[in-house]
């Protein structure tokens, strides 16, 4: 049987244009800077996010941690969104890394200026941790791929800066956000002292991630992804999937929100799932079952039985997202038959 698989956008492989960049390309070793393909690739990417220098990085998870550890001290706070990934998805790592605690603030991964400024809590008090970096996270996993709204993006950098803050953007899905708002990298990045992007999910890079700032933060992040295990060698065989993704598979980013609507409109409805077709703004699928029906690892497991793969997100929460190896019919087809798994409430 042949799998429709829905459980991320990090399950692609490599198409044979993207390998044949990879095994064709330029390489030296990183540690030296010598390495042409990650120095172009960091060169692009940093002159597509308006910043002044990049870093490349095995994967989202470091990007984000990088960004903790240079931006805060053992002890500070950090306010975003509820269910950020980088409270959720990354192992304790920011408490074990970074020593820092986290508030989450606002509703569904969004939130406002107002919101940061309720929360916030200056240095020097003597009970309370100092807030020292707010994190948005742009589009928002577990909020069902939303987009965070460009205004209160820069009302919330704007207060950050005002009280001494710093500001990360978690920019893993960005280039689905850019799609979405019709912006720019650079005007979705600008806000922002730090920014990250993804390779390996939307652009369909088997590995790899890039950070994007000012060259004293990224000077900075040279070093903690070295302590963290990150510095590699002739990394251009890997950077260079990144490059041609940005060549080849940008445009295309379209057809997985079109793909995600029509998957989310076949589900929406149904007798027993709650799904919110305005947060459905680009390749991310959120549905949660009601208390009568089964639960998510139940029509997880009966899916896959039918050659659908998806994933249980929470006790009654399931996800689904599109990428570049699915097409529009699979898409079609994984709605017809997740609502047959649906509707067998007996199960």
């Amino acid at each position: 049987m042949d799998m429709i698989d829905l459980r991320s956008d990090t399950v692609t492989r490599p198409s044979s244009g993207m390998r044949q960049a990879m095994a064709a390309a330029p390489v030296g070793d990183d540690q030296y800077g010598e390495d042409p393909s990650v120095n172009r690739l960091q060169d692009r990417i940093a002159e597509l996010l308006g910043k002044e220098a990049a870093l490349f990085v095995p994967s989202g998870t470091m990007a984000n941690q990088i960004g903790l550890k240079v931006l805060t001290r053992p002890g500070d706070e950090v306010v975003l969104g509820h269910e950020a990934h980088i409270v959720w998805h990354e192992s304790g790592a920011g408490a074990a890394n970074s020593g820092v605690q986290f508030t989450p603030v606002g509703e569904g991964g969004l939130f406002t200026a107002d919101d940061l400024a309720a929360t916030y809590k200056p240095p020097g008090h003597i009970v309370f941790p100092p807030t020292t970096l707010v994190a948005v996270e742009n589009t928002h996993n577990r909020g069902g791929g939303v987009v965070f709204p460009q205004s209160d993006a820069i009302a919330v950098a704007a207060l950050a800066r005002e009280h001494g803050m710093a500001s990360y953007l978690d920019g893993a899905r960005l280039f689905n956000a850019a799609v979405t708002s019709g912006r720019s990298l650079a005007d979705l990045a600008a806000p922002f002292d730090l920014v990250s992007i993804a390779l390996s999910k939307g652009l369909g890079c088997p590995i790899g991630s890039v950070l994007t700032g000012s060259r004293e933060i990224i000077a900075r992040a040279h070093r903690a992804r070295r302590m963290f295990g990150g510095a590699m060698r002739q990394s251009g065989i890997l950077a260079a999937a990144g490059l041609w993704a940005l060549d080849h598979n940008l445009d295309r980013l379209a057809e997985d929100h079109a793909h995600a609507r029509l998957l989310a409109e076949r589900l929406a409805g149904l007798p027993g799932v709650e799904l919110n077709l305005a947060t459905v703004q680009s390749n991310i699928v959120i549905f949660r079952l009601a208390a009568n029906m089964p639960d998510a690892a139940m029509i997880v497991t009966r899916a896959a039985e039918l050659g659908v793969l998806v994933s249980a997100f929470a006790a009654r929460t399931v996800r689904a997202v599109t990428h570049l190896d699915v097409t529009r019919e699979e898409c079609r087809r994984a709605g017809d038959l997740l609502a047959q798994v649906i509707a067998r409430r007996e199960l």
